[in-house]
Order: structure tokens, then C-alpha cells, then sequence
């Protein structure tokens, strides 16, 4: 499964080592395998894509699956549910989705070659049809849901990314029925949990305000425009200070713009050419491009932000606190 609340237009996102999804496979309700050749070409945003294959791996690994685990796996397109029953046999294998025709397709793949795992048309931020030693999610959510805890297992292990950043938080449950564990020193995206046929609209009133609107405040921007998906630590950063924000981005040329919306209303706009510091926009209760400048001041003057590898203990209402030395954060 891939990323929701992206940007306009496709961006590389690969640098460092770092995955993420990169075919999609299902655009708002309209599916792949139903597209019709010579049909016109659909646009929209992605609801559902095919996960690198390296990146199942990852996070299975993450997951420190034992011959005896019972695990709870995402469908998508049944690839890693797939590799899950491979290893373990199929009757340890449950694979939910929200999509029933995304579980419906990828059953009858598992079945073509004698894989036949529970499955579940299942909102995977609800109740979960079971008990389990291994929760793993190639989906993104914007806080642990508290029925995971409730039926992982003593002992057991969820491993999971978080929404709108490259966070891979690994935890294992906990007497008190939380969870405590870390981030993941690597780092991944994936699309997030929806409950529909396609995500709620996005930030397109907010957008129309700032696209070319003069800002409450203008000033000139101390370091290149940068679109912050584009860096992952800061981008993660960015989500735990200020969560909710969503990026686009435009270039023409060696000239770039980018915007920051926020749901309250606040919107940043940067404009600047290659190298040179931008002229910045900002409005509304908040001042987005300033959050940014301090975490990318905070960068260069310590040569790292504290997101990855940080310490993660997670309430039993899914609750999520985040530390690392003397920097903390709290999800949910």
C-alpha cells in the first residue's frame, strides 16, 4: 500500500536508501485490473499501490516473525501476505483490507497458488478479527489504534509506519497493555488507512488563498526552497511539531514554489531560484514557514534531528510518546 495526502505531481523520493511504494494499482474507487484497454487514462490520487518488495521484507523483518507467530498482515494487492504465508504457512496468516474487491482479487491470486490465508474486509483502525503475536502494516496510521494493542498478544510485536511522515515504529506489548519500543533507524512511507471508496478532499480551498496571494507576513527565507517530503527527517520532524500539514510543490525551471497548508487555515508559500534564499508568504494563526526554518536551523547546527532511533512508548488508548535525549513529542 502507498502514501496518502501527497502532493499534485510525482516526486523521487528515494534518496539516502530509503523506499517507498511506487506502483499504483488503484486510483480513487477505480481499480487496475478493471481498466479497460484503450481506455483513457485515469487521474486522480492513488488509493492503493503495490509495496516494494524490499520494503515487505523490511518490515517483516522488523517485525522479528518466529516459526510460531500468528500474524496480522495488510492485502493490498496479496504480495505480502504472500511472502508471510511462505514463511510461516498460511494458517498463521490473517490479511485484512478495507477494500472488499482489493481482498476478493488478492484471494483469488493466493488461491492460483495454493495459499489460503484468513482473510477480512476489515477497517484496520477497528476491531480486529483475532489474536495476535505480530501486527504488521504496510499501511500508515495517524496513531496507534488502541484495538491493536487489545489484541496483540503478551509479548507480541506491532510494527507499523506513521502518517504524513518516515517514521517505523517497532514496539512490543507491555504488562500495563501499552506498548514500548523505538523508531527505526531506516525509514519508510506508505499510503494511509481510509475508510471509504477514496480519501476526503484535500486542502484545495486553502490552496486557492495561497497560490498566489499576498502573505500577512514577507520576508526573505534563509535557506533554498526546499518541498519537504523530500526530507525525510525533516518532513517527520515537521508532522510531530505541526501535524496536519500538506505539501505541494512546482517547478519551472531552476525556479521553485512551494506551499504549506494546514487545516486551520495557516498556508506558507515560497518562491526562490535554485540556490538563492526565497521570498516567503505566510498567513493565518500560524506561521508554517517559520516551524520549518527552526527545524532546518536545528539540523545544521546539530548535523541531525532526533526522529529516528527515539524511544517509543504507546498508552493503551494507542497514545504515542516519542523521545530521544532531551527532544519529546506526543502523537494522538
Amino acid at each position: 500500500m502507498g502514501t496518502a495526502g501527497r502532493p499534485q505531481r510525482p516526486r523521487s523520493l528515494g534518496a539516502g536508501g530509503l523506499q517507498r511504494p511506487h506502483a499504483r494499482n488503484r486510483v480513487g474507487p477505480l481499480h487496475a485490473d478493471e481498466a479497460e484497454s484503450g481506455a483513457e487514462i485515469t487521474t486522480g490520487h492513488p488509493t492503493s499501490s503495490s509495496t516494494l518488495p524490499g520494503l515487505v521484507v523490511t518490515m517483516y523483518r522488523h517485525a522479528v516473525i518466529d516459526d510460531e507467530s500468528d500474524v496480522l498482515v495488510t492485502t493490498g494487492t496479496g504480495y505480502g501476505t504472500a511472502l508471510a504465508c511462505r514463511r510461516l504457512g498460511d494458517k498463521r496468516v490473517t490479511s485484512i483490507d478495507v477494500d472488499a474487491a482489493l481482498v476478493e482479487k488478492a484471494s483469488d491470486r493466493l488461491a492460483s497458488v495454493g495459499l489460503t490465508p484468513q482473510t477480512a474486509v476489515c477497517d484496520i483502525t477497528g476491531p480486529l478479527p483475532g489474536q495476535y503475536d505480530r501486527i504488521v502494516s504496510t499501511v500508515s496510521v495517524p496513531v496507534v489504534p488502541a484495538s491493536w494493542l487489545a489484541a496483540l498478544r503478551p509479548g507480541g510485536r506491532l510494527v507499523t509506519t506513521l502518517a504524513r511522515t518516515g517514521l517505523i515504529v517497532t514496539a512490543d506489548k507491555s504488562p500495563d497493555g501499552g506498548a514500548i519500543g523505538r523508531t527505526a533507524p531506516d525509514a519508510a512511507g506508505f499510503m494511509a488507512t481510509r475508510l471509504g471508496d477514496d480519501y476526503p478532499p484535500g486542502l484545495d480551498a486553502v490552496y486557492e488563498r495561497a497560490r498566489a496571494a499576498e502573505g500577512e507576513a514577507v520576508t526573505t527565507g534563509r535557506y533554498p526552497v526546499l518541498y519537504v517530503p523530500d526530507a525525510w527527517d525533516v518532513w517527520s520532524m515537521l508532522e510531530l511539531t505541526v501535524p496536519g500539514i500538506e505539501h505541494r510543490c512546482t517547478d519551472d525551471g531552476d525556479r521553485r514554489t512551494v506551499w504549506l497548508l494546514h487545516p486551520d487555515g495557516s498556508w506558507a508559500r515560497a518562491e526562490g531560484q535554485w540556490t538563492d534564499p526565497p521570498t516567503v508568504h505566510q498567513s493565518g494563526p500560524r506561521r508554517l514557514w517559520d516551524e520549518l526554518e527552526r527545524i532546518r536551523h536545528r539540523l545544521n547546527r546539530e548535523g541531525g534531528l532526533p526522529v529516528y532511533g527515539a524511544h517509543v512508548r504507546i498508552d493503551p488508548d494507542g497514545t504515542t510518546h516519542l523521545k530521544r535525549g532531551a527532544w519529546s513529542a506526543t502523537i494522538g
